[in-house]
């Protein structure tokens, strides 16, 4: 059998958090390349990212289990001194994205929405197989959400509920920073977390798909 590689994802101490010096032997602070530590860290310095930085982390101190994330949200665009917010959102949550965005314009900001079927393109003219019409026959856009998002020169995006894959395409092409407000997941009712927390019971079989 091939020998696993361990990293942060096999970690069960978390001492880089507590700033403890007791690591664990494969840890990756231990053993970090101090040459691509401090190349991550002068990156800060690029664009806005220092601005992005603090303006984040004063949202987590002051709201520390107090907001909920959709105040998160709020808070962080405020700080940051966005008006223009846009949502990229699956058309499943069209009622979820109408309650946001009335929650946003109540809050000062201007907002942009495009849904992910806008355009209705077939999915066959995209080369998608024709079996997967059977859930639908128009496919999801996310590129053309992001260029509508980049056209309407949004500041921030909030992904509302795209599918896997698909909000990786809009994370690829979206030209503004973007933050996710709910990860889709039919079966759980979009909190996919469930079923890391059942996957010891209920949801066992997914340590044999």
């Amino acid at each position: 059998m091939e020998e696993i590689r361990r990293s942060c994802a096999d970690c069960a101490v978390i001492h880089c958090d507590r700033q403890d010096s007791a690591y664990p032997p494969f840890c990756e602070t231990a053993n970090m390349d101090s040459a691509v530590l401090e190349a991550a860290k002068a990156r800060y310095d690029e664009d806005n990212n220092r601005q992005v930085m603090q303006a984040a982390a004063q949202v987590e101190y002051e709201g520390y289990l107090k907001w909920c994330r959709v105040q998160e949200i709020v808070e962080f665009a405020r700080r940051m001194g966005y008006h223009k917010l846009g949502i990229a959102t699956c058309t499943g949550l069209i009622r979820e994205t109408r309650m946001l965005a009335e929650i946003l314009r109540n809050n000062g900001f201007e907002v942009y929405g495009i849904a992910c079927k806008a355009g209705a393109v077939p999915k066959v003219e995209i080369g998608i197989d024709e079996e997967c019409c059977k859930i639908g026959k128009n496919a999801c856009n996310p590129i053309l959400q992001a260029e509508m998002l980049n056209r309407e020169k949004t500041e921030l995006n909030i992904v509302m509920g795209l599918c896997v894959g698909h909000d990786s395409l809009f994370y690829k092409y979206a030209q503004a920073l973007t933050t996710t407000l709910v990860t889709k997941d039919r079966v759980t009712g979009h909190n996919p977390a469930a079923a890391l927390y059942t996957s010891q019971s209920y949801y066992r079989r997914l340590n044999h798909l």
